[in-house]
């Protein structure tokens, strides 16, 4: 299909800002996004079919019919594209999930005598929430270092109604747990005010209330108060302990949110850092489950408009820090501005301490990301549905409970190595996987027919003889026959690729006669899977369980053979300095670690080499005079 019937006729769309919708044939909207110039953005997505990425390509076939809705500025178009995707939830948009495993410190403001407690739970009428925190314990120990600071109450809600009602203290109150009013200590108008001051430190107000209890400790004790300076002294100490849980990572005036993002294909993690007052306040976590293909720039700003959409003036930052800056960047400061009441900046930050403090978000994303894709691989219920998946897209007789992975890694052409993984009910068998190096070869295609016929030959070789001891009566030796792990038959092949690399699998089945076996390639830039033969790929939902097995199963595949390359240019280059005399392991060694590669030591001169401890003039030039040989 080269055209869609639905395509607006030329010169129908408006060259102004606004936000598109794409709808199925049952009115279901697909797909949301914003423009700056309608009629520039949608032409993209009715270019010629064969021109789309694939994925984009399924949602405009999907889709039965467009519409969009003209507004006055980009900012406007960004709040209408907001509230339109939490909306409609358009299937077709980033998918969120939020980590809700971490617990929350929150205050019930709404409440007429406000209560600290620990709660997952983020729909809390009027509440003021601070964290995540990473345990339970973290959270109780913040609380009762605080509250000797910030009395204010602890108790339930029914033990509050009950104290008012009696007249009596609440239990907690009279053990000093609870400092409401309840308490009997306090009015209801001097526990608001207390709160207050609790809200304010925790949202990064710490200096002020360190220099006001340093004043009055003192003023006490030149009073000669030394009791009341005692209590101010045991307070400075409840803040310090508070403090020293989150150490100052930058300036203390500093109030900024950092967004560190780990991204693939498929899907997405995002750490986001909440600074106030130089201190890390809050980690929040969220996986990102992507369907149509968008740029990091684009992500950025998606993940931007979520974080910011519903919250309060006094949740937004003076600055947002962000791996790359969105196209509209300055829209959405002048978006963050309207609703925080003041100025905001959106910055990628290029050095220093803010760059440090990103980088490290970013591995955090990096491995929550990785962590994410491990859970849903090793899900049983999630590994039945990828098995059962991939039967039915590749048209498979059965479940592929045993799949083998191929992928070919070299160094500029030279140094070819190859991997094969294996994975048995959706798991990765450690114990099975196997390396090749391939001696002689022209390409990819003849590296990956060379590692197959190898690996295939074993399917056809006699089982192994082994000798096991008397079981019989009468003394005969039993032989038993055992099959070697590396024979077991595999239900499909994967190779890392698509077509030329699929094609070359497929003449390595047939030429060592099991074309019985199944076989696909999945090509990493658009994850497209690949079946010989086929002019067009399978395209798999990007939430797919099936996609998610494939993909990991081709990053293993990778990561597999670019290990076993590493340590093969180690072994070589150790060998070839091991035949220099007078170079043992510990100076090969060193010498590694000194200069950090091999191409660093080979292009590092005799004079360079002297350098590391150990080595005089002689041996260096004989190091140099042995790489260079």
């Amino acid at each position: 299909m080269s055209q869609l019937p639905y395509k607006p006729k030329p010169g129908e769309i408006p060259t102004n800002p606004g936000v598109y919708r794409f709808r199925d044939a049952q009115g279901r909207v697909l797909y949301v996004g914003k423009a700056k110039n309608l009629r520039a953005r949608l032409s993209n997505y009715f270019a010629p079919l064969s021109s789309l990425h694939e994925r984009t390509r399924r949602m405009v076939t999907t889709a039965t019919s467009v519409e969009w809705t003209v507004v006055p500025t980009d900012v406007d178009s960004l709040q209408l594209e907001y509230m339109w995707i939490k909306e409609f939830d358009p299937p077709f948009n980033v998918r969120y999930r939020d980590d809700k495993s971490y617990p929350f410190m929150a205050i019930t403001l709404a409440d007429e005598a406000p209560r600290v407690m620990v709660t997952r739970n983020r729909r809390i009428p009027g509440a003021k929430y601070f964290g995540p925190y990473p345990k339970v314990w973290a959270v109780h120990d913040t609380i009762d270092l605080l509250i000797k600071v910030f009395p204010i109450r602890t108790c339930s809600d029914a033990s509050y109604r009950k104290a008012m009602q009696s007249g009596r203290p609440c239990f907690p109150g009279q053990i000093g747990r609870c400092g409401g009013p309840c308490s009997m200590r306090v009015s209801v108008e001097e526990h608001r005010a207390i709160v207050d001051d609790f809200v304010a430190f925790m949202a990064g107000g710490d200096q002020r209330f360190t220099r006001a209890l340093t004043a009055r400790m003192r003023e006490a004790s030149a009073a000669m108060d030394y009791e009341s300076a005692a209590q101010y002294r045991d307070k400075l100490q409840a803040i310090d302990a508070v403090l020293n849980k989150s150490a100052l990572v930058l300036a203390s005036d500093t109030d900024a949110d950092l967004f560190g993002i780990a991204e693939d294909e498929l899907a997405a993690a995002v750490q986001h850092f909440v600074v106030r007052g130089g201190r890390v306040r809050g980690v929040r976590a969220t996986t990102i489950e992507k369907e149509i293909d968008i740029s990091g720039a684009e992500l950025v700003d998606q993940v931007i408009q979520r974080a910011y959409g519903d919250a309060a003036s006094a949740d937004i930052p003076r600055q947002v820090l962000v791996p790359e800056l969105p196209d509209d960047a300055g829209d959405l400061e002048a978006w963050l501005r309207s609703r925080r009441g003041k100025n905001v900046s959106i910055q990628v930050a290029q050095r220093g301490r803010k760059a440090e403090l990103l980088k490290t978000a970013t591995l955090n994303a990096q491995q929550a990301l990785m962590l994410h894709k491990t859970r849903r691989t090793s899900d049983y219920v999630a590994r039945s549905q990828a098995l059962t998946d991939l039967q039915e897209a590749l048209d498979l007789a059965e479940a592929p409970l045993r799949i083998e992975g191929f992928d070919v890694s070299h160094l500029s052409g030279t140094n070819v190595v190859a991997s094969m993984v294996v994975f048995e009910d959706g798991l990765p068998r450690k114990d099975q996987y196997r390396s090749f190096g391939v001696p002689e070869t022209t390409d990819d295609t003849d590296s990956l027919y060379q590692v197959l016929m190898r690996r295939l030959a074993y399917l056809d070789r006699p089982d192994e003889e082994d000798e096991v001891p008397d079981a019989t009566a009468d003394g005969e030796v039993v032989t038993a026959r055992k099959r070697p792990r590396f024979a077991y038959r595999p239900q499909l092949l994967v190779v890392d690729g698509g077509q030329p690399q699929v094609a070359a699998a497929a003449r390595a089945l047939a030429d060592a006669g099991h074309e019985e076996i199944a076989l696909c390639g999945i090509a990493k830039r658009l994850e497209e899977v690949w079946l010989p033969g086929e002019d067009y790929p399978v395209i798999l939902p990007r939430t797919s369980e099936a996609l998610y097995l494939l993909q990991r199963l081709r990053d293993e595949a990778h990561r597999f053979a670019i290990s076993h390359q590493r340590r093969r240019r180690k072994r070589d280059i150790t060998s070839v300095l091991s035949e220099v005399p007078g170079l043992g392991d510990a100076r090969i060694k060193a010498l590694l670690r000194h200069f950090g590669s091999v191409t660093a030591l080979k292009n590092a001169s005799p004079e360079e080499i002297t350098a590391l401890p150990g080595i005089g003039p002689k041996l260096a030039e004989s190091i140099h005079a042995h790489l260079a040989g």
